[in-house]
């Protein structure tokens, strides 16, 4: 069970970030007890095995199940009407990352549950670039499991999509769990009127591991 006793984010002002709109279909929250963390990790599971069965990447050398259980990380997750859609493990990265490219919210871990198409990742989208717009950081920045060339991966469809969506392509290199990646980022833009369609109760995220 997640101990931590970080109060969700909010901001000082008359509608606080942590305060999700009433009747929201969708809400981002942090999973806070085991229940919420079993359930991510079953996803994670689920989404590996829909992953290697296509004959894409998985981790090979990291135990990203784990991840979600460790009541040292504080994970969060996606919800539409108490289904949970993605999971995630928000991070706050420094310029001293292994991207050194400056400080910004790091999305690390992101899996989605199989079957959801793309509109689970344009939520994750809007929601993390308000998200880290409002935790004064200029940038979101994930990684996906990717090899060069890129154009012959079969991730090349799935990077095209989330280009679509405001993504940019950072080239490639090795990722926090030591294996290639392909780098994202996304540019922070606050986003007043997300309140509506995303509920957020998300805790301040932790540093990134040096």
């Amino acid at each position: 069970m997640n101990t931590s006793s970080a109060a969700p984010f909010t901001e000082p002002s008359p509608m606080p970030l942590g305060q999700p709109a009433s009747a929201t279909v969708y809400e981002m929250r942090t999973l806070s007890t085991d229940a919420e963390r079993a359930e991510a990790v079953a996803l994670v599971q689920d989404r590996q095995r829909w992953l290697s069965v296509r004959g894409l990447r998985v981790p090979a050398r990291a135990d990203i199940p784990a991840l979600f259980r460790d009541p040292q990380s504080v994970p969060a997750g996606l919800f539409e009407d108490g289904l949970l859609r993605a999971c995630m493990v928000p991070q706050r990265m420094s310029s001293h990352g292994w991207w050194d490219k400056g400080s910004c919210l790091f999305l690390s871990c992101v899996h989605t549950l199989p079957g959801q198409g793309d509109n689970t990742v344009q939520l994750i989208t809007l929601w993390a670039s308000d998200f880290a717009a409002r935790l004064g950081l200029p940038l979101v920045r994930a990684e996906v499991f990717a090899r060069d060339p890129l154009h012959d991966d079969p991730i090349a469809p799935f990077l095209r999509r989330v280009i679509d969506m405001g993504w940019n392509l950072q080239g490639t290199g090795m990722g926090q769990h030591g294996e290639p990646v392909a780098r994202l980022e996304l540019i922070a833009d606050r986003r007043p009127g997300l309140r509506a369609l995303i509920g957020c109760q998300v805790q301040t995220p932790q540093p990134a591991p040096a």
